[in-house]
């Protein structure tokens, strides 16, 4: 009995341990005012791989609703009997793991976790960085680079999202909010920058 009340402690800490969602995820400086080691860890990504932190932020909003154990939708056999998921994707960035595999032994960063905002916002600037050098897609063009991730780099080469009007709207969708999120990080990275001790008594 009392180990079982133990262990049921242990579980409510471990649950009150993960990250929850950011409260106002359409307003980027409201993310990173509540979870300023967020804009640490994006502000890294930048400067590592020359990528605008706006949109991976974008990106991930669309993919995982910033949610750090996000899985793809279950597969179904006959229609009726759960048989997987539908992808391996997995974490705040919807990260295959083949692709993620790639990441850790290109990058380095063998240690990698995909529900670690950290990592996943790294390994979405190598993407993007990648998209850059193999399809030429500029770091800046929000459209083009999701449909590069959603497609991937041979994929998005060979043109498959044409038939996907789909795609395209949410290829649309993902490039305003990173105009949006650019915006509003324009009128707060400075305080971001002054870092959490300056914002405690402002």
């Amino acid at each position: 009995m009392q180990r079982g009340v133990i262990l049921g402690a242990a579980l409510v800490v471990l649950s009150g341990c993960a990250t929850a969602p950011p409260k106002q995820p359409d307003d980027l400086c409201e993310i990173f005012y509540e979870k300023p080691d967020w804009y640490d860890a994006a502000a890294d990504m930048r400067d590592r791989w020359g990528v605008p932190i706006q949109i991976p932020m974008a990106i991930m909003y669309q993919e995982s609703s910033f949610k750090h154990d996000a899985l793809p939708p279950r597969d179904y056999l006959l229609w009726i009997i759960p048989w997987g998921r539908v992808s391996s994707a997995y974490g705040y960035s919807q990260a295959k793991t083949p692709t993620w595999d790639d990441y850790e032994r290109e990058s380095g960063n063998s240690w990698a976790s995909r529900d670690s905002f950290d990592d996943a916002i790294d390994f979405m600037g190598w993407f993007i960085d990648k998209s850059h050098r193999v399809n030429g897609v500029s770091k800046w063009d929000t459209y083009a680079l999701y449909l590069n991730y959603h497609e991937g780099w041979t994929g998005y080469k060979r043109g498959t999202y044409r038939n996907k009007a789909w795609l395209q709207n949410v290829a649309e969708r993902v490039k305003q909010r990173a105009s949006n999120y650019g915006a509003q990080l324009r009128r707060c990275e400075d305080d971001l920058q002054r870092g959490w001790f300056w914002r405690l008594f402002s």
